[in-house]
């Protein structure tokens, strides 16, 4: 997922006419909700509201399910690799609405974490049950803080266009889309990929982290610094020094000065 408030730029698929604006309104409010129910099924399963690993189960051989459930977050890789790639939104602009290809990368992105949660198969164990109230109330605090501050950092950058939603505004209102600016808002100003950090603390703070749990657990989080650096290659080749100058000053997650 981007993280990061790109430079302007101008697009203008031909104009649409009342019907397809409609039905273009509603796919990108489809495509929404079917991003934001992968998002929270994820933190709700973490959190041990939505059972995980009960849906459909495929073996009891703890080392098949692990193997099945990585390869499971290798297809969320996948996903993200291929549709976040340049040549894929050239061509999928050149084939479709070029406004609704964000707004497709967020349905995939989606539904591939509800087929995932679907699928994810159970394992033994626990590495972690955190039995004190005290205890219990800073890991939850930390739960909550974490998913916030991932949520509130998507707005630091413009939450309506990470979604799709704003490209696909532009175009029912027949305007050329523009891009954010490149700005340092709010903790981008000290870190880079605080959407990243956000997951990252949400995922590992819970009071009962149980096998089924670590294993998703440590799967995204390899996910997340295997992406990082594809991501951060890529803003290397658009921005430039712009972006080699910001990645001197702010850290990852977070700058020590």
């Amino acid at each position: 997922m981007t993280t990061l408030i790109h430079q302007p730029t101008n697009t203008l698929d031909q104009p649409l006419t009342a019907g397809r604006k409609s039905t273009l309104l509603l796919y990108g409010i489809a495509s929404y909700l079917i991003g934001c129910a992968g998002l929270v099924a994820v933190i709700l399963a973490m959190a041990g509201i939505l059972p995980m690993g009960s849906f459909i189960v495929l073996t009891d051989n703890a080392l098949l399910a692990c193997v099945i459930n990585v390869l499971l977050i290798g297809l969320f890789g996948l996903q993200h690799s291929i549709m976040a790639r340049p040549f894929f939104k050239r061509a999928f602009a050149n084939t479709f609405s070029a406004a609704s290809e964000r707004a497709t990368f967020v349905w995939g992105s989606g539904a591939t974490l509800l087929i995932i949660l679907a699928l994810w198969q159970p394992v033994s164990g626990h590495l972690w049950q955190v039995e004190s109230l005290a205890g219990r109330t800073i890991l939850w605090c930390l739960f909550g803080a974490g998913w916030s501050y991932l949520f509130a950092a998507t707005f630091a950058i413009n939450h309506w266009d990470l979604f799709g939603l704003r490209q696909i505004w532009f175009a029912v209102n027949d305007r050329a889309y523009q891009a954010p600016e490149f700005k340092e808002n709010w903790m981008y100003r000290f870190s880079r990929h605080p959407i990243m950090l956000g997951a990252l603390i949400g995922m590992w703070c819970v009071p009962d982290m149980s096998a089924t749990k670590l294993v998703m657990t440590l799967s995204l989080t390899a996910y997340i610094f295997t992406g990082l650096r594809l991501e951060e290659n890529d803003l290397v080749r658009e921005f430039g020094e712009q972006y080699l100058e910001y990645k001197k000053r702010v850290g990852m997650f977070f700058s020590w000065k």
